[in-house]
Protein backbone atom coordinates (compact mmCIF):
# COMPACT_ATOMS: atom_id res chain seq x y z
CA UNK A 1 0.00 0.00 0.00
CA UNK A 2 1.14 3.52 -0.77
CA UNK A 3 0.21 7.04 0.33
CA UNK A 4 1.05 10.13 -1.70
CA UNK A 5 1.73 13.30 0.30
CA UNK A 6 1.61 16.66 -1.47
CA UNK A 7 3.60 19.70 -0.36
CA UNK A 8 1.74 22.83 -1.47
CA UNK A 9 4.42 25.19 -0.20
CA UNK A 10 6.97 26.85 -2.48
CA UNK A 11 9.49 26.13 0.31
CA UNK A 12 10.43 22.55 -0.47
CA UNK A 13 11.82 21.71 2.98
CA UNK A 14 9.94 24.19 5.15
CA UNK A 15 7.21 23.92 7.77
CA UNK A 16 4.68 22.06 5.62
CA UNK A 17 7.29 19.51 4.57
CA UNK A 18 8.29 19.01 8.21
CA UNK A 19 4.69 18.20 9.14
CA UNK A 20 4.23 15.90 6.14
CA UNK A 21 7.46 14.10 6.98
CA UNK A 22 6.22 13.37 10.51
CA UNK A 23 3.01 11.85 9.14
CA UNK A 24 4.99 9.90 6.53
CA UNK A 25 7.26 8.46 9.22
CA UNK A 26 4.25 7.14 11.13
CA UNK A 27 2.86 5.58 7.97
CA UNK A 28 6.16 3.90 7.18
CA UNK A 29 6.36 2.45 10.69
CA UNK A 30 3.01 0.83 9.92
CA UNK A 31 4.39 -0.73 6.75
CA UNK A 32 2.87 1.80 4.35
CA UNK A 33 5.02 3.13 1.51
CA UNK A 34 5.05 6.93 1.13
CA UNK A 35 6.09 9.52 -1.43
CA UNK A 36 6.20 13.26 -0.77
CA UNK A 37 5.54 15.23 -3.95
CA UNK A 38 6.54 18.87 -4.23
CA UNK A 39 3.75 20.62 -6.10
CA UNK A 40 6.32 23.11 -7.36
CA UNK A 41 7.57 26.68 -7.06
CA UNK A 42 6.21 27.87 -10.39
CA UNK A 43 2.69 29.14 -10.93
CA UNK A 44 0.06 26.50 -11.67
CA UNK A 45 -2.77 27.64 -13.89
CA UNK A 46 -6.33 27.40 -12.61
CA UNK A 47 -8.99 25.13 -14.05
CA UNK A 48 -10.87 26.99 -16.81
CA UNK A 49 -13.84 24.60 -16.86
CA UNK A 50 -13.35 23.78 -20.54
CA UNK A 51 -14.45 20.17 -20.09
CA UNK A 52 -11.75 18.85 -22.42
CA UNK A 53 -10.68 16.34 -19.74
CA UNK A 54 -13.99 14.53 -20.27
CA UNK A 55 -13.09 13.98 -23.92
CA UNK A 56 -9.46 12.90 -23.55
CA UNK A 57 -9.73 10.16 -20.97
CA UNK A 58 -9.54 11.94 -17.61
CA UNK A 59 -6.47 14.05 -18.26
CA UNK A 60 -6.09 17.82 -18.12
CA UNK A 61 -5.69 19.54 -21.48
CA UNK A 62 -2.83 21.61 -20.05
CA UNK A 63 0.44 19.68 -20.02
CA UNK A 64 2.94 22.23 -18.70
CA UNK A 65 2.93 21.12 -15.03
CA UNK A 66 2.61 17.98 -12.89
CA UNK A 67 -1.18 17.62 -12.88
CA UNK A 68 -1.40 14.74 -15.38
CA UNK A 69 1.63 13.05 -13.84
CA UNK A 70 -0.10 13.09 -10.46
CA UNK A 71 -3.35 11.74 -11.89
CA UNK A 72 -1.40 8.73 -13.20
CA UNK A 73 0.35 8.23 -9.85
CA UNK A 74 -2.98 8.50 -8.02
CA UNK A 75 -4.39 5.52 -9.91
CA UNK A 76 -1.94 3.21 -8.14
CA UNK A 77 -1.99 4.99 -4.76
CA UNK A 78 -4.18 3.96 -1.81
CA UNK A 79 -4.36 7.20 0.20
CA UNK A 80 -3.46 10.87 0.08
CA UNK A 81 -2.38 13.72 2.36
CA UNK A 82 -2.44 17.29 1.07
CA UNK A 83 -0.39 19.89 2.95
CA UNK A 84 -0.29 23.67 2.68
CA UNK A 85 0.96 26.77 4.44
CA UNK A 86 -1.70 29.30 5.42
CA UNK A 87 -1.83 32.52 3.38
CA UNK A 88 -4.42 35.14 4.36
CA UNK A 89 -6.50 32.45 6.11
CA UNK A 90 -6.55 30.16 3.07
CA UNK A 91 -4.32 27.47 1.53
CA UNK A 92 -1.70 28.33 -1.04
CA UNK A 93 -3.29 29.35 -4.34
CA UNK A 94 -0.87 27.01 -6.08
CA UNK A 95 -2.22 24.02 -4.16
CA UNK A 96 -5.85 24.96 -4.74
CA UNK A 97 -5.34 25.37 -8.49
CA UNK A 98 -3.50 22.05 -8.54
CA UNK A 99 -6.25 20.28 -6.59
CA UNK A 100 -9.06 21.81 -8.64
CA UNK A 101 -7.56 20.44 -11.86
CA UNK A 102 -6.43 17.10 -10.45
CA UNK A 103 -9.85 16.37 -8.99
CA UNK A 104 -11.87 17.73 -11.91
CA UNK A 105 -9.89 15.87 -14.56
CA UNK A 106 -8.80 12.79 -12.61
CA UNK A 107 -11.30 12.43 -9.79
CA UNK A 108 -11.88 8.76 -10.59
CA UNK A 109 -8.33 7.99 -9.45
CA UNK A 110 -9.18 9.34 -5.97
CA UNK A 111 -12.76 8.18 -5.37
CA UNK A 112 -13.30 5.99 -2.28
CA UNK A 113 -9.65 6.32 -1.21
CA UNK A 114 -8.92 7.93 2.21
CA UNK A 115 -7.44 11.40 2.34
CA UNK A 116 -6.36 14.01 4.86
CA UNK A 117 -5.43 17.69 4.89
CA UNK A 118 -2.73 19.31 7.00
CA UNK A 119 -1.72 22.96 7.29
CA UNK A 120 1.05 25.01 8.86
CA UNK A 121 0.66 28.55 10.12
CA UNK A 122 2.29 31.16 12.28
CA UNK A 123 -0.93 31.70 14.19
CA UNK A 124 -4.44 31.65 12.65
CA UNK A 125 -6.39 30.81 9.51
CA UNK A 126 -5.82 27.09 9.92
CA UNK A 127 -9.38 25.82 10.21
CA UNK A 128 -10.56 27.83 7.19
CA UNK A 129 -7.66 26.40 5.20
CA UNK A 130 -8.41 22.84 6.30
CA UNK A 131 -12.02 23.32 5.26
CA UNK A 132 -11.06 24.52 1.77
CA UNK A 133 -8.79 21.52 1.15
CA UNK A 134 -11.12 18.93 2.67
CA UNK A 135 -14.05 19.93 0.48
CA UNK A 136 -12.25 18.33 -2.46
CA UNK A 137 -12.45 15.01 -0.61
CA UNK A 138 -16.06 15.17 0.48
CA UNK A 139 -17.37 15.93 -3.02
CA UNK A 140 -15.41 12.95 -4.33
CA UNK A 141 -16.67 10.27 -1.89
CA UNK A 142 -13.36 9.93 -0.07
CA UNK A 143 -13.15 8.90 3.60
CA UNK A 144 -11.58 11.80 5.51
CA UNK A 145 -8.88 10.74 7.97
CA UNK A 146 -8.74 12.62 11.28
CA UNK A 147 -6.30 12.90 14.16
CA UNK A 148 -6.64 13.75 17.86
CA UNK A 149 -6.96 17.46 16.99
CA UNK A 150 -7.34 19.50 13.83
CA UNK A 151 -4.29 18.59 11.72
CA UNK A 152 -2.11 21.68 11.96
CA UNK A 153 1.33 22.78 13.11
CA UNK A 154 2.53 26.20 14.21
CA UNK A 155 5.81 28.08 13.96
CA UNK A 156 6.39 31.53 15.45
CA UNK A 157 8.92 32.46 12.75
CA UNK A 158 7.59 30.02 10.17
CA UNK A 159 10.71 27.87 10.19
CA UNK A 160 11.06 24.07 10.35
CA UNK A 161 12.88 24.41 13.67
CA UNK A 162 9.81 26.14 15.09
CA UNK A 163 7.58 23.31 13.92
CA UNK A 164 9.89 20.80 15.57
CA UNK A 165 9.20 22.61 18.86
CA UNK A 166 5.44 22.25 18.37
CA UNK A 167 5.34 18.91 20.14
CA UNK A 168 1.54 18.77 20.09
CA UNK A 169 1.47 19.50 16.36
CA UNK A 170 4.00 16.77 15.66
CA UNK A 171 1.96 14.30 17.71
CA UNK A 172 -1.12 15.25 15.68
CA UNK A 173 0.80 14.38 12.52
CA UNK A 174 1.89 11.00 13.91
CA UNK A 175 -1.63 10.13 15.03
CA UNK A 176 -2.88 11.13 11.59
CA UNK A 177 -0.37 8.77 9.99
CA UNK A 178 -1.33 5.95 12.35
CA UNK A 179 -5.04 6.50 11.65
CA UNK A 180 -4.45 6.58 7.90
CA UNK A 181 -2.55 3.28 8.11
CA UNK A 182 -5.35 1.71 10.17
CA UNK A 183 -8.05 2.78 7.71
CA UNK A 184 -6.00 1.54 4.75
CA UNK A 185 -5.58 -1.85 6.41
CA UNK A 186 -9.30 -2.00 7.21
CA UNK A 187 -10.13 -1.30 3.56
CA UNK A 188 -7.66 -3.96 2.42
CA UNK A 189 -9.16 -6.49 4.84
CA UNK A 190 -12.62 -5.65 3.57
CA UNK A 191 -11.58 -6.24 -0.04
CA UNK A 192 -10.35 -9.70 0.91
CA UNK A 193 -13.80 -10.42 2.30
CA UNK A 194 -15.48 -9.28 -0.89
CA UNK A 195 -16.55 -5.87 0.39
CA UNK A 196 -16.36 -3.41 -2.48
CA UNK A 197 -17.24 0.30 -2.83
CA UNK A 198 -20.91 1.07 -3.49
CA UNK A 199 -22.20 1.30 -7.04
CA UNK A 200 -22.79 4.96 -7.87
CA UNK A 201 -26.10 6.21 -9.13
CA UNK A 202 -26.12 8.41 -12.21
CA UNK A 203 -25.49 11.98 -11.10
CA UNK A 204 -28.60 14.13 -10.69
CA UNK A 205 -28.26 17.87 -11.26
CA UNK A 206 -30.97 20.02 -9.72
CA UNK A 207 -32.05 23.12 -11.66
CA UNK A 208 -32.65 25.88 -9.11
CA UNK A 209 -33.95 28.32 -11.71
CA UNK A 210 -37.75 28.28 -11.78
Amino acid sequence: MKVLLFNGSSNEHGCTFTALKEAASALEKNGIETEIIQVGKNAIRDCIGCGACRKIGGKCVFKDDIVNEVIEKAKDADGFIFGSPVYYAHPSGRLLSFMDRVFYAGGAAFTFKPAAAIVSARRAGTTASLDAITKHFTINQMPVVSSNYWPMVHGAQNTPDDVKQDIEGLQIMRVLGDNMAWILKCIEAGKKQGIVPPQNEDKVMTNFIR
